[in-house]
Parts: structure tokens; C-alpha cells; sequence
């Protein structure tokens, strides 16, 4: 058992410290963009890296959140922003390294959410869900911060990918697996489908609306035929 703990728990760490990073770099990403100066580039990063895990650990009781009771945690977003702010010509060679970086912390950040959820005893349906809550988080803030939509909400696979990843980690542990298992093949699937999603332009159904010229109100496409 003892053996069993030590492993998830390195795998918890790895799993937090590469989606901090990675989420981080695409937070630092979009700080350039936006011409943001190098405290900006910081701020952006540390927020895009830990807003999922904080979340989750304040959810879960998980208190101080690792973010902030771990140095390691602030030392990655850093050096993450460091990397962008002073090689962002090499990362901008990427198609879309805001999206492409964004696929790889969500993968990262949903096996881990869900991981950890598991470890606090939470039910399967809620540590799926609360993997899912993980690897949204950081995109979400970063979004709104530099004053966009937020992925999540937009009408591609994001939520769902990061689910699917989630409920993968979730029924290998019902199953009785070894954690490392299902963990793998969950972030390789959310990525998996974040990447089909960005390349093949994948998503869910949208709502549509029509303009009111009368009332001067937008009506969606069910509101015509009441």
C-alpha cells in the first residue's frame, strides 16, 4: 500500500508540475500577443498554470492549495513566462501555440484533477467531473483576462475532451488498475481529441440567432417557430 502511495503521488506531481508549465507557457503565450509587459507575461502565466489546480484543491479540502503552499509550483510558471518572454520568436513558429500548448495542459490537468479527486475519496462521477473543472480552469482565466471568450464556451471539443480523459482515469481506478495505466491512455485521448478538434475543426452543435429588426433583440432559431 505504502509502495502504491509513493507512486501516486509522484505521478500527481509530475502530472500538476507539466500541466502547470505547459499552461503556463500558453498563458505567457497570449500575454505577448497582447503586448503585455514582463510582469504582465508573469502574472498571465502563473494564472494560466494554477487556476485549475488551486480550484481543485479548495474544492477537494485540499488546503493550503499546492500552488501555494509548494514553491515548485511558482518556479515552473515562471520559468514558463521566462522561456516565452525571451524565445517567443521560436514558439511562434507553432500554427497556434496558444491552442497547441493549451491541448497538452488540458490533458495534463484533467488525468490530474481526476487522479486527485480519487485520492480524497470523492465518487467517480464527481472526480470525473472535477478533472474536467482542473484542465478548464487555467484556459478559462487566462481567456478572460486578455478579454476573449474562453474556450470552454465556445462551440468546440474542449470540456468534453478534457471529460473524456477524466472518465478514462476514473473507470481504470473502478477497475482496479495501476493508476499509471489509465492515466497515460486518459491524457492521451483528451489530447487526442482537443488535437482532432483544432486540426479538423471538430465541434458541438452552436446556438444560432437571427436579429430582431422590430424588438431590436437577437432570437435564436427555436424562438421563430413558437
Amino acid at each position: 500500500m505504502e509502495s502504491s502511495g509513493s507512486v501516486i503521488h509522484l505521478l500527481l506531481t509530475v502530472l500538476d508540475l507539466g500541466g502547470t508549465f505547459v499552461f503556463a507557457i500558453s498563458g505567457a503565450v497570449a500575454a505577448v500577443r497582447y503586448r503585455l509587459d514582463i510582469f504582465g507575461v508573469m502574472v498571465l502565466a502563473f494564472a494560466a498554470g494554477n487556476a485549475g489546480g488551486i480550484t481543485r484543491d479548495l474544492l477537494i479540502g485540499a488546503v493550503p492549495p499546492a500552488a501555494i503552499a509548494n514553491w515548485s509550483y511558482l518556479g515552473v510558471s515562471i520559468l514558463a513566462g521566462f522561456v516565452v518572454y525571451f524565445w517567443y520568436p521560436l514558439i511562434a513558429r507553432l500554427s497556434n501555440p496558444v491552442l497547441w500548448f493549451d491541448a497538452v495542459g488540458l490533458a495534463f490537468f484533467a488525468v490530474a484533477g481526476a487522479e486527485k479527486a480519487l485520492v480524497y475519496h470523492l465518487n467517480p462521477v464527481m472526480a470525473a467531473l472535477l478533472g474536467m473543472l482542473t484542465g478548464i480552469g487555467g484556459g478559462m482565466l487566462r481567456d478572460v483576462l486578455v478579454n476573449q471568450i474562453p474556450s470552454v464556451l465556445r462551440a468546440d471539443l474542449y470540456a468534453l475532451a478534457a471529460l473524456a480523459g477524466a472518465v478514462v482515469v476514473v473507470a481504470g481506478n473502478v477497475l482496479g488498475l495501476h493508476p499509471v495505466i489509465p492515466a497515460v491512455v486518459g491524457g492521451l485521448l483528451c489530447f487526442v481529441l482537443r488535437f482532432m478538434a483544432i486540426h479538423y475543426g471538430w465541434h458541438l452543435p452552436a446556438a444560432h440567432a437571427s436579429w430582431d429588426t422590430e424588438s431590436g433583440n437577437a432570437r435564436s432559431d427555436s424562438d421563430k417557430h413558437r
